[in-house]
């Protein structure tokens, strides 16, 4: 296996509206469409997240598609964060929940776990 190896993420939704303003309103950025896969059915929106192809980190989309819920799944995906209790200050106004705030993993900075608005669990992390 290369170093870190993980190069793709997609997080289930319900409703890709809501979850657009959730991620948009906590992350301050910018999600935009992504055609869907060829093969696949019209069952299926995306909408990728900000990507530098030629910077260290993966990206990813939410996915909407039909028969694929959403909701705690047992995997964890982590958004780096320049001071992560600043995205959690912004997940209850955004429609999601914080379920663990901003604590030490020392000596690798902090993270933040919180609810999007289609129940996912995701994680916040930073180094301050």
């Amino acid at each position: 296996m290369k170093p870190n190896p993980v190069v793709w993420f997609e997080i289930y939704v319900q409703d890709m509206a809501r979850a657009q303003r959730f991620y948009e309103t906590v992350f301050q950025c910018t999600l935009t469409p992504l055609a869907t896969p060829d093969g696949l059915d019209g069952g299926m929106q995306m909408l990728s997240f900000p990507a530098d192809m030629g910077a260290m980190g993966a990206t990813g989309t939410l996915v909407r598609m039909d028969g694929m819920p959403s909701g705690g799944g047992g995997t964890l995906v982590y958004f780096a964060c320049a001071d992560c209790a600043v995205e959690q200050g912004r997940v209850a106004a955004a429609g999601g929940q914080v379920l663990r705030p901003k604590f030490s993993i020392a000596p690798h900075g902090h993270i933040a776990l919180v609810a999007d608005s289609e129940g996912n669990c995701i994680g916040l992390h930073s180094m301050d």
